[in-house]
C-alpha cells in the first residue's frame, strides 16, 4: 500500500472548490444515469419533453440505495486520484446495481468490456435498455459489472468478501459499503471481528462504511434507528474507530464525508506503518435513503424513508402527474452540463476519474484470473500410502492431504490459505502447524499453541466467514481450501450456491479470466459422526452442489488416501469451478496403490476386479457400485461375503470417485458415454449402489441412461444417533448384509445357497443388534474387518 504524508492526508480532508465541483458533477452524472437505467427506453438526455412513449413498460430496479452508494464512490475516486491506492469497491446492498454501472460507464471501462455500449447518446441509450431487461443485465452488482466481486443480492457477505480479498494482498485498500438492512443479518453480524485475522504488515486494509439511510423494503432497520451513541459503542465492541457523517446539505456533506474518508485513510496508514495505538477504522454514514429523489409522491414523504427503497415513481406511463415528477427529477441534475453534444461525459466529469487500472470498475484485483499464479505444487505422489494389497491396512487419509498442504503453504505462501472453523486438527490436517500459526491479532497467551500474528491457517468458528473469506481470496485470484465437517457445510450452503451462480454466468464473459476454482473439503461425515450424533449427521451439501450447473459443479469421494491426493492435486489446479471433495478423517481400509489411483481418478469411475467374481467376458449375475469412503468398505465387504459363501455367482464391483461421469455427456461435461457406461453397468444387469448420500441423488444422475430403473440405490436416509460405526450403516440399511441381501434379490440367477445366504445376513443384522446394545461397540467381525492378507 501506497505511503502518504500528513500534509497528503490533510489536503485529502480539505477539499478545494475545484473537487467540489468535481465530485458534484460526477456524482449528479451517475445518479441521472442510476435513474434513467429504471425508467427510460428512450429520449435517454431529455433533449425533447419527456412523454409516456419513452417510459420502460417495466419498472425494475432499486433506488434508495443507489445515491449513498455513488456518493461514496465518487469520494474514493478522488483519494485515489490523490494518493494512486489501488481500491475495491464491494456494494453490500447489491440491489443498487444501476450505479455501480454508471460508475464503470463514466470511467469508460464498461465500454471496454462491452464495446457496444458507446460514449455517446447511443451507448447512453442502450446502456439504459439493457438494464433489467430481457437479453440485457441484472439489477444487481453482478457479474457483468466490472470491478465487482460482490453481487450483494443475498445479503450478508460484503466484510467476509472483502477481507479474504486483502488477505496476502498488502496494497490493497477493500472499500466495504455495508447497508442497515444488511447489517441485519447472521454473517454479517458475525463478520465484523475479520480485523483480528488481518495483519497490517502481510495484508491490506478493509474500510468498512456502515450506510445508515434507515430503510429496508417496507420499514426501518435496527441500526437506523439506534442512538448515534449505541451505535458507535457496538462498533467500539468489535474494536474500530468510529468516524461519524450525517446530514443531507450540499456541499456540506461533500466537505465532511472528505474529512471522514482522510481520516479514515491516515488511520490505515497509521496501522499500516506499526502503530499498534490506532485502531482499524470504520465510517457510519447517515444520509436520506433515496437522497436527491423526489421528497413527496401524491402527499406522502417517499426521500428519506422505505418508500424509495425500489421504484419511487411508479406507474409513470399511466399517470401524467408521476411522468412531471420524474422528468422534474431527471432535470434536478441539469444533465446538459454533465453530457457533450454527443452525449459523452463532460470533462468535468471525466477528470473525476482515475486511470487505468486504478479505476475501480477496472482494478485487476476484481477481474482475479489476471493476476493468479498457478501453486508451485509438490509432487503428491510422494505422500502417498504404498499399498501392496488392497483393504488390508488402514490410514488416515485426510492426514496425507495435511501433508500434502504443508508443503505447498511452502512452496506458495503468498497465494495458499487453509479456511476452517477450529477443525483443522479434528480434520486430521495438523501438519499445516509445522510450518505456519493460526492467524491471530488478539492478544495471545502461554497456553496458546500454533497461533499468532504471522499465522496463514484461518481458524475462527464461523463457517460463513471461512468460506466468504475463501471467496474473496479466490476472487482476487489466489487458491485455497474450505474444511469442514460435512454436516455443518450447510450453515453456508447457501454461500456455495451463489457462488456457483457467479462461476456460472462469469464463463460467459470473455473479458472475465478464470479464477482458482472454490475447493471444499467435507470430512467428519455423516457416516463417522457416530459420536456426536444425528445433528452432525448430514450429507446435504453434496445435494445442493449436484443440482448447480455442470460447468462449475465436480463432486468427489475418493475411497482412500491415495484417491484423495490425486483429487486434491487436479482441483488445486483446476480454475472456475466449484469442487466438493467428501471423505472422512478416521482411519479407513486403503484400496489402490499411487498409480491405480491415478489412473481411478482419471476415468471417474472403474471396476475393481480384485474385489468381485466377474470374469469379464460375459455379464455378470449383479453389479455392486458404490460412491463414497464408508459404503465403498461395505461394498467390497458384500462382494466378499459373495465370494466366500455363494463361489458361482458373479459378482462386478464398480467404484466412481468422480460422481459427475454418471450423468449423460450432454448433462455434465464429465459425463461418459452410453458405451462406457455400459462397460461399468452393463445396460440390463441390476445394480446394487451404496451412496455416500441421498439416494435419489443417484437417480437424478443415471436419468435418461439404459434401463435406469435397474438401479437399486442405498444411501444415507436420515438415521442417526449417537451410536457406532457400523450401526449407522444398519441404521440407514447400507451394511454389507444389507447389501448382500440387496444383491441376491435383485440378480436374475440365483445359485444354491442363495436362500441360505440371506437368512444369515438376517441374522447376523439380528446379531448386531444385540451385541451393540450389550457391548457398546460393534461386532469383533466387523469392527477388525479387511480383506485377506
Amino acid at each position: 500500500m501506497t505511503t502518504v504524508s500528513a500534509d497528503l492526508v490533510r489536503t485529502l480532508g480539505e477539499p478545494s472548490q475545484e473537487d467540489l465541483d468535481r465530485l458534484d458533477a460526477w456524482w449528479r452524472a451517475n445518479n441521472y444515469l442510476t435513474i434513467g437505467q429504471i425508467y427510460l427506453k428512450a429520449n435517454p438526455l431529455l433533449r425533447e419533453p419527456l412523454s409516456a412513449d419513452h417510459i420502460k413498460p417495466r419498472l425494475l430496479g432499486h433506488w434508495g440505495t443507489s445515491p449513498g452508494l455513488s456518493f461514496i464512490y465518487a469520494h474514493v475516486n478522488r483519494l485515489i486520484k490523490h494518493t494512486g491506492q489501488e481500491a475495491i469497491y464491494l456494494a453490500g446492498p447489491g440491489h443498487g446495481g444501476p450505479a455501480l454501472v454508471a460508475a464503470g460507464y463514466l470511467e469508460g471501462t464498461y465500454t471496454e468490456h462491452f464495446p457496444n455500449i458507446t460514449q455517446d447518446e447511443g451507448g447512453i441509450l442502450r446502456l439504459f435498455r439493457q438494464f433489467s431487461s430481457p437479453g440485457g443485465i441484472p439489477s444487481h452488482v453482478s457479474v457483468t459489472t466490472p470491478g465487482s466481486i460482490h453481487e450483494g443480492g443475498e445479503l450478508g457477505y460484503v466484510l467476509v468478501h472483502a477481507f479474504g480479498a486483502v488477505m496476502d494482498n498488502p496494497d490493497l485498500l477493500a472499500i466495504a459499503v455495508v447497508g442497515d438492512g444488511e447489517a441485519e443479518t447472521g454473517p454479517l453480524e458475525g463478520s465484523w471481528k475479520g480485523i483480528s485475522f488481518i495483519n497490517p504488515e502481510r495484508d491490506g486494509a478493509v474500510l468498512p462504511i456502515l450506510h445508515l439511510n434507515d430503510g429496508k423494503i417496507s420499514g426501518p432497520t435496527v441500526l437506523g434507528r439506534k442512538e448515534p451513541e449505541q451505535v458507535r459503542q457496538l462498533l467500539q465492541g468489535h474494536g474500530y474507530q468510529v468516524i461519524e457523517v450525517t446530514g443531507d446539505d450540499l456541499p456540506g456533506m461533500h466537505v465532511r464525508f472528505a474529512q471522514a474518508l482522510a481520516e479514515a485513510y491516515g488511520a490505515i496508514k497509521a496501522k499500516k506503518s506499526g502503530d499498534k495505538s490506532v485502531a482499524w477504522p470504520v465510517i457510519v454514514l447517515r444520509s436520506p435513503k433515496g437522497w436527491t429523489g423526489p421528497h413527496e409522491v401524491d402527499g406522502i414523504v417517499v426521500e428519506g424513508t422505505w418508500r424509495s427503497h425500489q421504484v419511487p415513481l411508479s406507474g409513470v406511463r399511466e399517470n401524467p402527474e408521476h411522468l412531471k415528477l420524474l422528468e422534474k427529477w431527471l432535470k434536478s441534475y441539469r444533465p446538459e452540463e454533465l453530457f457533450d453534444a454527443t452525449g459523452a461525459p463532460s470533462a468535468l466529469v471525466k477528470d473525476q476519474s482515475p486511470e487505468g487500472n486504478l479505476r475501480m470498475s477496472a482494478t485487476p484485483h476484481a477481474n482475479g484470473g489476471v493476476l493468479t499464479r498457478d501453486l508451485d505444487m509438490p509432487d503428491f505422489r510422494k505422500y502417498g500410502i504404498d499399498v501392496t494389497k488392497p483393504g488390508t491396512q488402514r490410514a488416515e487419509s485426510t492426514r496425507k492431504l495435511g501433508e500434502l498442504m504443508r508443503d505447498i503453504y511452502t512452496s506458495s505462501p503468498d497465494r495458499f490459505r487453509l479456511f476452517c472453523p477450529d477443525e483443522t486438527n479434528s480434520n486430521r490436517l495438523g501438519a499445516v502447524f509445522e510450518v505456519s500459526d493460526r492467524a491471530f491479532m488478539e492478544r495471545t497467551t502461554a497456553d496458546d499453541v500454533k497461533l499468532g500474528p504471522n499465522g496463514r491457517v484461518m481458524e475462527v468458528l464461523s463457517e460463513h466467514n471461512c468460506h466468504g473469506w475463501l471467496e474473496g481470496y479466490n476472487l482476487t485470484g489466489r487458491h485455497g481450501l474450505f474444511a469442514t465437517y460435512e454436516a455443518f457445510a450447510m450453515v453456508s450452503a447457501s454461500q456455495t450456491v451463489q457462488h456457483g451462480k457467479w462461476l456460472q454466468e462469469a464463463a460467459h464473459l470473455p473479458w472475465r479470466a478464470k479464477v482458482p476454482s472454490l475447493n471444499i473439503l467435507l470430512t467428519s461425515t455423516a457416516w463417522r459422526n457416530d459420536h456426536n450424533g444425528f445433528s452432525h449427521q448430514g450429507p446435504g451439501l453434496l445435494q445442493v452442489v449436484l443440482n448447480q450447473r455442470g460447468n462449475v459443479a465436480r463432486v468427489y469421494l475418493p475411497p482412500d488416501a491415495n484417491t484423495l491426493l490425486s483429487v486434491a492435486d487436479h482441483c488445486f489446479r483446476s480454475r472456475s469451478y466449484v469442487n466438493l471433495i467428501v471423505i472422512d478423517k478416521q482411519p479407513q481400509l486403503q484400496y489402490l496403490s499411487m498409480d491405480e489411483a491415478i489412473a481411478h481418478c482419471e476415468r471417474g469411475a472403474g471396476i475393481w476386479d480384485w474385489a468381485g467374481t466377474d470374469d469379464g467376458e460375459t455379464d455378470p449375475d449383479i453389479v455392486l457400485a458404490s460412491a463414497g469412503d464408508v459404503v465403498t468398505m461395505e461394498t467390497v465387504a458384500a462382494a466378499q461375503i459373495l465370494k466366500e459363501r455363494l463361489p458361482n455367482f458373479k459378482v462386478r464391483v464398480v467404484n466412481v470417485v468422480n460422481l459427475m461421469t454418471l450423468p449423460r455427456p450432454k448433462d455434465h461435461p464429465h459425463g461418459m458415454s452410453d458405451v462406457q457406461f455400459t462397460e461399468l453397468f452393463t445396460d440390463t444387469v441390476d445394480v446394487v449402489f451404496a451412496f455416500h448420500g441421498y439416494p435419489g441423488a443417484i437417480h437424478q444422475l443415471v436419468h435418461g441412461r439404459p434401463d435406469a430403473d435397474r438401479f437399486r440405490v442405498r444411501g444415507f436416509i436420515e438415521q442417526g444417533t449417537t451410536t457406532t460405526p457400523f450401526d449407522m450403516t444398519v441404521r440407514n440399511k447400507t451394511s454389507r448384509y444389507h447389501l448382500v441381501m440387496d444383491a441376491i434379490n435383485n440378480a436374475k440367477r440365483l445359485p444354491r445357497g442363495a436362500a441360505d445366504l440371506k437368512s444369515w445376513c438376517e441374522s447376523q443384522l439380528a446379531r448386531h443388534e444385540q451385541f451393540v446394545v450389550e457391548n457398546l461397540e460393534d461386532m469383533p467381525e466387523v469392527r477388525d474387518w479387511a480383506l485377506p492378507a
